[in-house]
């Protein structure tokens, strides 16, 4: 067991901000840090857990002085340093820090295509917007996500928690869309972009059992490269006076719109 803090195998207490260790760690609030070390940072006991779930073990646990921590931890084989709550307050990238961070390997998926379902992302660049998004395809029963080129780093922190533990359950890889669109349509798989021009309603579609779903940027929408090697581009319609839905909106009306066809 590693977590009395009064045992003599503790891996180490800090109790300044300006420790090397702490700043370490905070370049990992950044991408360069994050791509540059192959590391990320999980916060609280939730994310924590589901991480483990999915074999994802952490390198080491960074835990304020304060943190009660959870019983069926006790087996875990994990280094780590207690901090004070001043330490965690620049740790955390919330108001409010749940009093445990992780240390964690960055992980690589393999998504090879199949008859299923998928959802590619084009350039959405609110970590908000794409942790939804994430969490979303997991509660439809996605197979697979493509995250394209100009889009938000999937360790991005907020990306994380907006996922709340979703980012573990399936397959995620960064990809050129074209080339999966290619790909996608040599298995018969059909790949529906999103748009207003062009476009279709989704309700009047009879979507197969398996397909390919494409949304895009906050502000420009699926690029029109893209859009051009769709099989159909589609949109939700409007009823009321709102210009646009918000895109982790409008990718769950779509996704569950298609499923259920």
């Amino acid at each position: 067991m590693y977590f009395d803090k009064d045992e003599e195998f503790v891996m180490n207490r800090i109790e300044s901000a300006k420790n090397p260790k702490v700043k370490q760690w905070k370049k990992l609030h950044t991408k360069k840090g994050r791509d540059t070390d192959h590391q990320f940072l999980i916060e609280g006991t939730h994310l924590i857990e589901e991480a483990r779930k999915s074999g994802i073990d952490p390198l080491e646990l960074i835990i304020s002085e304060e943190y009660d921590v959870p019983k069926n931890w006790s087996d875990w084989q994990v280094p780590i340093t207690y901090v004070t709550d001043r330490v965690m307050m620049e740790l955390s990238e919330t108001k409010s820090p749940q009093g445990v961070i992780a240390i964690c390997q960055q992980f690589e998926h393999q998504l090879i295509p199949s008859q299923g379902r998928y959802l590619l992302i084009d350039a959405v660049q609110d970590p908000g917007n794409v942790g939804t998004i994430i969490r979303t395809a997991d509660a439809a029963g996605v197979d697979g996500i493509v995250l394209g080129d100009g889009s938000v780093d999937l360790y991005n922190g907020k990306v994380i928690r907006s996922t709340q533990g979703s980012l573990f359950h399936l397959p995620i890889v960064k990809g050129n869309l074209l080339e999966w669109i290619e790909k996608l349509k040599t298995l018969d798989i059909p790949v529906y972009g999103t748009a207003l021009e062009n476009g279709q309603d989704y309700n009047e579609i009879e979507s197969p059992s398996s397909f390919a779903l494409m949304v895009g940027n906050e502000g420009e929408g699926v690029s029109k490269e893209l859009l051009k090697e769709t099989d159909a581009n589609l949109y939700v319609p409007i009823y009321g006076k709102a210009e646009s839905l918000n895109v982790a909106i409008a990718t769950a009306i779509l996704l569950y719109g298609l499923r259920n066809k």
